[in-house]
């Protein structure tokens, strides 16, 4: 009997990261999750549990390369990572933004993504097929007013997936890019505006059903259960009501 196939999901805790481990263990996946915040994936991996899936927790800082590299060390063979752990900080223009928060939210989406990555890519490929999803963002293909430190930490994991996918052709593994556009989860927009959930809510304020995490997680999981033939390098995924990152359809 086959061994049932791993999937990795950083960033597991809440949102997408979640709703793609959900997605992911109804797909047949054993799942691991990780996260900083022990408690949230732990319940998670109890859900799931109950649920007759295979899931296991692990409190992950993708930031902690020491970290990071240990985790690597309980994997001989891996079938899937999904490098979801990311996030925004803040919205102030590029003439008053905080450099902190820059350096911040590139350590988190980027170099966070470059840590696990390099430390999983050699159980990746000893499964001999492999998956890397990099869940980036519109905002890695574009740019808006407000949004100049989220936009080049996008732009740099974009880049670090098309680097990737050139560098390792011909191995084992595939690259996958799912880029969403405008996500309304429980977390993001409340987490860039630190906590003020009337500066969140005015992001999504009139827009015709924006997307889910749920819908996000479909996307990962549908490009992800392809034959191992089929590689889906960019997968840009927006709700209607959005046409770009500055132009969303609001019935206000």
């Amino acid at each position: 009997m086959a061994a049932t196939p791993i999937a990795v999901i950083t960033g597991a805790s809440s949102g997408i990261g979640a709703a793609t481990a959900r997605q992911l263990a109804a797909a047949g996946y054993r799942v691991v999750l990780t996260a900083r915040r022990k408690d949230r994936i732990e319940a998670l991996a109890a859900e799931l549990g109950e649920a007759g899936h295979k899931a296991t927790a692990y409190a992950l800082d993708v930031t902690d390369r020491a970290a990071v590299d240990e985790f690597a060390t309980a994997f001989r063979s891996l079938a899937v990572l999904v490098n979801n752990a990311g996030g925004a900080l803040g919205a102030d223009p590029v003439a008053t933004g905080d450099p902190a928060d820059w350096r911040q939210m590139y350590e988190t989406n980027v170099i966070g993504t470059l840590n696990v990555t390099q430390a999983l890519l050699p159980a990746l490929t000893a499964s001999g097929d492999g998956t890397v999803v990099i869940l980036s963002s519109t905002a890695g293909l574009s740019t808006y007013e407000g949004g100049g430190g989220y936009v080049a930490a996008k732009h740099g994991e974009h880049v670090l997936a098309e680097t990737l996918r050139l560098e390792i052709v011909g191995t084992p593994v595939r690259v996958i890019e799912v880029a969403p556009g405008m996500v309304k989860t429980d977390e993001f927009a409340t987490t860039r505006f630190r906590g003020d959930t009337e500066k969140a809510a005015k992001v999504y304020a009139g827009v015709d059903a924006p997307l889910s995490a749920d819908d996000v997680a479909d996307t990962i999981t549908w490009a992800v259960t392809r034959p191992s033939h089929v590689n889906i390098d960019l997968l840009v995924v927006r709700p209607r009501a959005q046409a770009s990152n500055s132009k969303v359809h609001r019935t206000l």
